[in-house]
């Protein structure tokens, strides 16, 4: 991976999972920079990482050759529009935003209409490298630039990229807003098993086992289908097909595909809020 100096502006969990992976691949600690106006929230990054620590986002995106922007998207525009007005020269950057609704149009109004922006759609499996995200470049990014940040982000776990900028909220309804469905379903397995007569303890390693267990099933079977998977351990007139009968009844995929649609309106709606 070509070591590029990167700037973080935010020192949140996404900026230190992201972080944390590119040290562990060996990137060099010197080359990246954490600014953000929360002193001990820096401090944690340089004791942790050994990288740069900043209050000045001018100073530090300057020093910069990729800025990835990792601020809630309600405070995106006064952290753009502070750099802009500082005269900072976006021309030969590379700009990567974390950040929901917050559309290339949008920040390139902002940086400078030229400005190469990636937008990211990453999730919180990336605190431990096993994120999944899903990149769109603009047509200003160049071949270089859109490899450096597919390594960027396979630090952190896998990633693909989207043809279109539309496909981020697709992104955000599938994998990004996701680890939350899985929650609610193990957590609703959870409650059950604790009412079925197991303690705390016994219900959690039930209930998280059996998701470890089915998700390497399905990441070291890449040549069967999930639903081949699913009738593999479902007997006819069984106690599974017993349990998956009553969630066809209940609608449960309707349910997620409403749920997931949901995820997505939400994201395009973003963009006319910020």
């Amino acid at each position: 991976m070509l070591h590029k100096k990167i700037t973080f502006i935010g020192a949140g969990n996404m900026a230190s999972s992201i972080i944390s992976g590119l040290i562990q691949d060996g990137y060099p600690s010197q080359a990246i920079c954490a600014s953000e106006p929360n002193v001990e929230a820096t401090d944690k990054l340089t004791q942790q990482f050994s990288i740069k620590g900043s209050q000045d986002n001018v100073a530090s995106t300057t020093w910069a050759e990729v800025v990835v922007l990792a601020v809630k998207p309600q405070i995106m525009s006064t952290v753009c529009q502070a750099l802009a007005d500082a005269g900072v020269d976006f021309s030969d950057k590379l700009v990567i935003s974390i950040a929901a609704g917050i559309s290339v149009k949008r920040l390139q109004s902002l940086l400078g209409e030229n400005t190469s922006v990636i937008r990211t759609m990453p999730n919180t499996p990336a605190l431990l490298q096993k994120g999944m995200a899903g990149l769109f470049a603009s047509p200003q990014v160049n071949t270089a630039n859109k490899i450096f940040a597919a390594q960027l982000m396979q630090a952190v776990g896998e990633m693909i990229w989207v043809e279109k900028e539309s496909m981020i909220d697709a992104v955000t309804a599938t994998s990004g807003s996701g680890p939350a469905y899985f929650f609610l379903f193990m957590e609703a397995m959870h409650a059950k098993a604790k009412q079925m007569g197991f303690n705390d303890e016994q219900a959690k390693q039930l209930v998280l086992q059996t998701a470890l267990g089915s998700a390497e099933m399905v990441a070291k079977n890449p040549d069967i289908s999930i639903a081949t998977l699913r009738e593999n351990v479902t007997s006819k007139g069984g106690t599974t097909a017993a349990a998956l009968n009553t969630f066809n009844e209940l609608g449960l995929s309707e349910i997620v595909a409403k749920a997931m649609q949901s995820a997505a309106d939400r994201g395009a709606e973003m963009e006319s809020l910020f």
